[in-house]
């Protein structure tokens, strides 16, 4: 027996499936991470898709370029080892910075559970709702959010991220 559904059904489903984002499990079992504060050696060494996507990348030299922004700045990066979008791009972001030869004020990376949750609770103090979530700082203030994928690519996000705060100055 085939179930036929009304068109907007599908629709409806589609939706639900594109909203979830990283919040199911992973497909396959990975390392596991400590949750809270981890360090680049800790992600890279703990979690092999992450070192796996940090060497396959490479940043274009309008992303180089566009990454030199954030010197000075500070960033925090909450994200789950779970989470398909934080394997991805967590990876790209570290080796952008490294490649662009970035000197931030602060880089924060911060491992939360599938509740999106960590033992620090800055998941709550800044709202998190997908990962992974890039927040950018100059200082005390927040110039804004990368939220689970950029739009252009991180460099050039991050780097509007910043024009934007100049602008508002």
């Amino acid at each position: 027996m085939r179930l036929i559904l009304p068109l907007h059904a599908y629709a409806l489903l589609l939706l639900v499936f594109s909203v979830v984002g990283c919040q199911s499990a992973p497909e396959k079992p990975v390392a596991s991470l400590p949750e809270g504060q981890v360090s680049q050696q800790q992600v890279s060494s703990l979690m092999s898709h992450f070192a796996e996507n940090y060497r396959a990348y490479s940043a274009s030299e309008q992303e180089l370029v566009a990454a030199q922004q954030l010197q000075g700045k500070s960033l925090l990066i909450l994200f789950g080892g779970w989470c398909h979008d934080s394997q991805r791009e967590v990876p790209r972001l570290l080796k952008l910075l490294d490649e662009a030869q970035v000197s931030l004020a602060m880089l924060q990376l911060v491992a939360v559970n599938q509740q999106k949750q960590d033992p620090e609770g800055l998941s709550r103090v800044y709202q998190l709702r997908f990962t992974p979530t890039f927040i950018l700082f100059d200082g005390e203030t927040e110039l804004g959010r990368i939220v689970e994928r950029p739009t252009l690519s991180l460099g050039e996000d991050l780097a509007h991220l910043v024009a934007m705060s100049l602008a508002t100055k």
